[in-house]
């Protein structure tokens, strides 16, 4: 059973995002990247699977420039077999829109014949949590997103996923797509051993060309801004101070809401 798993290289979630003077991006000069979170999860949910005996191969891939390389190679220091770069032109490696991606990931697996995709619920960088449904529309494969437990059964997997309510239990038929959640599992740490074989290991290049995928974004994006500041709390002595406060601060229709909330509190 061949795995395959998409990875994405996005700033490191313990950098903080400055905004370029121009606000047209994030600044990504001199800023340390890593592999998406989610991508970490995906990818270990697959090295498990493998040593359970249930997965055979595990092939990561990425789509970008060739700094991207860095994150193919911790892959393979966390337990891939396989590497694959699909290299695009430097203008168009911010932020490839999702469908475009799953286009090329859908290529990708026509000549692979993976049984699983596993991605990333999200990146961290867009938040779009749009891919893998995009792919296995594009596949036509079954799909579980937001997995936060798998376990495959011969031609079926049983999945428990995160929903708004609490969990929910489904069984898919494979091959499918899958989006993984934080508690699906724990990503473990590279060795120092198995870090140094990755480098040694060879990683596949080829150009986004070369599948005949158009990958010209069809958003622009016109403004790139700071969030606002919160600004901080104040203290009032009694109801009427912040009556006064509310009218001041939002309106009429706030006071009549506050008061509505905590009638009888």
């Amino acid at each position: 059973m061949k795995v395959l798993v998409p990875i994405k290289r996005v700033i490191d979630y313990n950098v903080k995002v400055r905004v370029k003077p121009d606000k047209s991006d994030v600044e990504l000069t001199n800023v340390k990247m890593s592999m998406n979170p989610f991508d970490e999860n995906a990818l270990e949910e697959a090295i498990r699977l493998k040593e359970a005996g249930i997965a055979t191969e595990i092939t990561a891939i990425s789509i970008g420039t060739p700094k991207a390389q860095e994150t193919l190679r911790t892959a393979l220091a966390m337990g891939a077999d396989n590497a694959l770069l699909i290299l695009v032109p430097s203008e168009n490696s911010t932020d490839i829109e999702p469908l475009a991606v799953a286009k090329l990931l859908q290529a990708v697996a026509k000549e692979i014949g993976p049984d699983l995709i596993i991605c990333g619920k999200q990146a961290i960088d867009n938040d779009m949590n749009a891919t893998a449904q995009m792919l296995s529309a594009v596949l036509g494969w079954s799909q579980a997103t937001f997995v936060s437990k798998l376990d495959i059964d011969g031609s079926h997997a049983n999945v428990t996923r995160e929903v708004d309510g609490g969990l929910q239990r489904i069984k898919i038929k494979l091959p499918a797509v899958f989006s993984a959640d934080l508690r699906l599992n724990e990503p473990r740490y590279a060795s120092l051993p198995n870090i140094m074989k990755a480098k040694k290991k060879p990683i596949e290049s080829r150009s986004a060309s070369d599948f005949g995928i158009d990958i010209s974004p069809r958003l622009s994006v016109v403004e790139t801004v700071e969030p606002m500041v919160r600004k901080a709390g104040v203290k009032v002595a009694d109801v009427e101070e912040l009556v006064a406060k509310l009218k001041e601060v939002g309106g009429l229709a706030n006071v009549c809401t506050f008061i509505g909330r905590n009638v009888g509190k």
